[in-house]
């Protein structure tokens, strides 16, 4: 009988349900946005992830940062490690107390262009450990800015805080303002 029911219990696999949870989005209307931001973040998932296409007003250059604060925190308390090329050459640079991590976007120097990125947020909910990030985001200028055919940026670091973080905030580092249409999607991720 026992053997029964373990081959029984062996083949009762569970329901495949999706690992995502959409959370929020924000798409950018007209007149552009100083920053976008997510807030009231509820604390029940493992990991969080945000997905965005981003364009900036920076109208003289093909690139724009993009800078990301956790819960508002403009202290000297991130950790930054990056590495961006462009096909030609590379160049890699690190922070140990920096106030934001960073990503990329394109400037609307770059034509109709966007850059495009990911950001995991791992483990944000533990109080127990300061949260890692690691981003991958990048941008084709499809040859309209001289010297800036494209880039990808990767990087990684951390934020010294135990807080859950509760809040994101995207905001450009030339520019003013995120251009119409640009779009950020906050995920949550099932552990």
């Amino acid at each position: 009988m026992a053997l029964i029911l373990g081959i029984v219990a062996s083949g009762n696999y569970p329901r495949v349900t999706s690992s995502y949870e959409s959370i929020a989005t924000t798409t950018v209307g007209a007149g552009g946005s100083s920053t976008v931001t997510f807030s009231s973040i509820p604390n029940t998932y493992k990991h969080l992830q945000v997905r965005y296409l981003a364009q900036t007003n920076r109208g003289t250059y093909g690139t724009d940062n993009i800078l990301i604060r956790l819960n508002s925190d403009t202290g000297s308390n991130y950790s930054l490690h990056a590495l961006t090329g462009d096909g030609a050459s590379a160049t890699a640079s690190a922070g140990t107390s920096t106030s934001q991590f960073l990503s990329q976007a394109t400037g609307s120097g770059a034509s109709t262009t966007y850059g495009a990125g990911v950001m995991d947020l791992l483990e944000y909910a533990n109080t127990n450990i300061y949260k890692t990030a690691r981003i991958l985001s990048g941008a084709d200028h499809n040859g309209t800015i001289a010297g800036y055919g494209g880039q990808i940026l990767f990087s990684s670091g951390n934020w010294r805080s135990t807080s859950a973080v509760t809040t994101i905030q995207f905001r450009p580092e030339f520019g003013s303002a995120f251009t119409q249409y640009s779009s950020f999607a906050l995920y949550g991720i099932k552990g």
